[in-house]
C-alpha cells in the first residue's frame, strides 16, 4: 500500500467510526440480547409458562382449530390474519393477529400485530400483548428500526452497509507494511494512548470476520429488495415465493386440519413451522415448513398454499428446489442470528455482540486522548 494512502485511510476509518460507532454498537447490543429473546421474553412472563403432558402440536393435532376458536370467540370482530406457531416444543402455543390491512409477516414491513399465548389444549387464552409494548420487542424494533418505523428499516440497513467500509477501513489502515508478530502484540508498559490503539487493534481483528458476517447479513435483511437484485446480479436468478388468491372471495372456511392434511401432503418430510389463517376474502392459508438442508429453524423458506374455501393446495414453494440464490438466501437470517450451530454458536453471537460497545469505547478514548494530546502541544509552543 503506498505510503499517502495509510494516513488517509486512519482519517477515514476515524470520521467513520465517530459518526457510525454508537449506531453499530446499540444495533449489536440489541442483536445480542435478541438471540435469546424467546428464552428471555418467557423468563419475564411466568404466566405462559403451561405445563402439560400433551405432545407437541404438530401437522396432524386438533389443537389448532380449537385454538383458533378460543381466539374468535375472545375476539369477534378481528376479521385480519392469524398466525400461529408450532415451536416444536411442549407449552404455550404462540399466536399473532394482524389487522386486515396489514397482511404481512413477522419482522416485516406493516402495523404491528397483537401477540397472544394459548394453553396446549387451544381452550384458553393465557397472555395477550401488542407487539412493542413489552421489553423483548422494544428492543426488536430498536435493532429492526431504530424506532423509526418503516424509514428505519431502510436507514438500518444502508447503516449496515457503511458499517462494512468501517470494518474494511480499520483492517486496512493497520496492515502491516513489515512483522506481523509486532503488528499484533499488545505492549502493556507502552503509553496510555499506545495501550488504546494496541486493545482497539486486537478487538477488532479478532472480531472481524464474524461482524462481517453478522453486518452483512442485517443488512440484507434490512434491506429485502437490494438482496434481491444483488443475488440476481451476482449468484443467480431469483425464484419468487408464489402469491395465489383463493378462488373464490366468499364462502365457508375449511378447517385447519383439512388444510395441515393437504399441506403435508405437498410436503410429506417437511417440519411444520406456521400456520397463517386468512380472513374473510380471497386470502389463502399459508402454510411455512422446513424441510431438508434448510438452516433455518424458527421462520423457514418452504411454504405451501391452500385454498381457504376448498382446501386444494394452490401452490408449493420447495426450499430444496430453488437455485443458488435461494440457498444463499436461505442462509442469511440463521446466520444473522447465530441460530444455526444451536446453543454455542448462539453464546459467540451474545460475545461478538458486544465487540462494537468495546471498539466504541477504546476508539472513542484514544480520539479524546490524541485531541487532548495535540491542544497541549500547541498551547506549549504558544
Amino acid at each position: 500500500m503506498p505510503m499517502h494512502v495509510r494516513p488517509l485511510l486512519r482519517q477515514l476509518h476515524l470520521w467513520m467510526g465517530l459518526i457510525l460507532g454508537l449506531p453499530f454498537a446499540v444495533l449489536a447490543l440489541t442483536g445480542a440480547l435478541l438471540v435469546f429473546y424467546i428464552e428471555i421474553d418467557a423468563a419475564l412472563h411466568p404466566a405462559m409458562r403451561a405445563q402439560t403432558s400433551l405432545p407437541p402440536p404438530g401437522w396432524t393435532s386438533q389443537a389448532w382449530d380449537q385454538a383458533l376458536d378460543t381466539a374468535h370467540a375472545q375476539w369477534p370482530h378481528a376479521h385480519g390474519k392469524w398466525s400461529f406457531e408450532v415451536t416444536g416444543r411442549q407449552g404455550a402455543i404462540p399466536a399473532r393477529y394482524y389487522p386486515p390491512t396489514s397482511g404481512h409477516a413477522a419482522g416485516h414491513h406493516g402495523p404491528d400485530p397483537m401477540m397472544i399465548w394459548l394453553s396446549p389444549d387451544g381452550r384458553q387464552v393465557l397472555r395477550q400483548d401488542q407487539w412493542g409494548d413489552y421489553l423483548m420487542t422494544f428492543i426488536y424494533d430498536i435493532h429492526r428500526n431504530l424506532l423509526a418505523g418503516d424509514v428505519g428499516n431502510y436507514v438500518v440497513g444502508w447503516i449496515g452497509v457503511a458499517t462494512l467500509f468501517l470494518l474494511l477501513t480499520g483492517i486496512m489502515a493497520w496492515w502491516p507494511r513489515g512483522s506481523w508478530r509486532k503488528a499484533l502484540a499488545l505492549k502493556p508498559r507502552a503509553s496510555s494512548i499506545r495501550r488504546l490503539y494496541d486493545l482497539h487493534k486486537l478487538l477488532g481483528l479478532s472480531s472481524a470476520l464474524l461482524l462481517f458476517i453478522l453486518t452483512g447479513t442485517g443488512a440484507l435483511l434490512a434491506l429485502p429488495a437490494e438482496k434481491t437484485w444483488l443475488l440476481d446480479k451476482l449468484v443467480a436468478p431469483v425464484v419468487p415465493v408464489p402469491s395465489p388468491v383463493s378462488t373464490a372471495a366468499r364462502g365457508v372456511q375449511v378447517p385447519i386440519a383439512q388444510v395441515l392434511a393437504a399441506g403435508q401432503a405437498a410436503l410429506p418430510e417437511a417440519r411444520l413451522a406456521w400456520i397463517d389463517i386468512p380472513g374473510p376474502g380471497d386470502g389463502v392459508f399459508r402454510l411455512r415448513a422446513q424441510v431438508a438442508g434448510d438452516p433455518t429453524e424458527r421462520f423457514p423458506y418452504s411454504f405451501v398454499f391452500v385454498d381457504q374455501y376448498s382446501g386444494k393446495v394452490l401452490a408449493v414453494h420447495d426450499a430444496r428446489q430453488g437455485t443458488a440464490s435461494t440457498t444463499v438466501s436461505n442462509w442469511i437470517r440463521p446466520l444473522h442470528d447465530a441460530s444455526v450451530g444451536g446453543l454455542p454458536t448462539r453464546i459467540l453471537g451474545v460475545v461478538i455482540g458486544l465487540f462494537p460497545v468495546a471498539l466504541l469505547a477504546t476508539g472513542f478514548l484514544r480520539w479524546r486522548q490524541r485531541a487532548s494530546s495535540r491542544r497541549m502541544h500547541r498551547a506549549g509552543r504558544r
